[in-house]
């Protein structure tokens, strides 16, 4: 295979896309029709995900030119790439959601690449489906209101009962 300024071009652009991202899945797209390659387009581009058909050979020259190891096992085949710089989780989330939705037989996962390191399919379908970011931190959150609004009843039950016993003495005393 030649060299040629385009491929250097393309192999360049593809190490700046894969060192920049945080979470990535390849995939093998044979199978789709025009109408769900542009629905699986139109959904990762909303989340902020980008997709591109990328060359086997240009991907695992930027690979080994980024020191990542174990991808060139899953590089056969048609080969499409999902990278998200953002969220590590929106590929492998939206891609298995599309799968599962319009019920796609053919249509794979290959891989995925988390903050730089190989994850085989089952990690990528193990990763979509943990819960967005938003959704973790509500939970934290959560987890961590729980036992501060336990002690506020702790502590209101506790005034209460002071002011019922002061109530309690103020009407023994009018009583009186």
């Amino acid at each position: 295979m030649a060299v040629t300024s385009e491929k250097i071009s393309i192999v360049s652009e593809l190490k700046g896309k894969l060192s920049a991202s945080k979470g990535a899945v390849l995939t093998n797209y044979r199978g789709l029709t025009v109408a769900q390659d542009t629905q699986l387009r139109r959904n990762l581009r909303e989340a902020g995900v980008q997709y591109h058909v990328v060359k086997n050979t240009m991907t695992r020259i930027a690979a080994q030119e980024l020191g990542i190891e174990g991808l060139d096992i899953y590089l056969e085949g048609p080969t499409a790439l999902a990278i998200s710089t953002t969220d590590p989780v929106a590929p492998a989330r939206i891609i298995s959601d599309f799968v599962k939705v319009n019920k796609l037989k053919v249509m794979e996962i290959k891989a995925g690449l988390l903050d730089g390191k190989v994850i085989d399919a089952q990690s990528v379908k193990a990763l979509a489906e943990l819960p967005s970011r938003d959704v973790l931190i509500a939970q934290v959150l959560a987890g961590m209101q729980t036992p501060i609004a336990g002690f506020v009843n702790v502590l209101q039950g506790s005034i209460r009962k002071f002011v019922y016993a002061l109530e309690a003495v103020r009407k023994q005393k009018e009583l009186a």
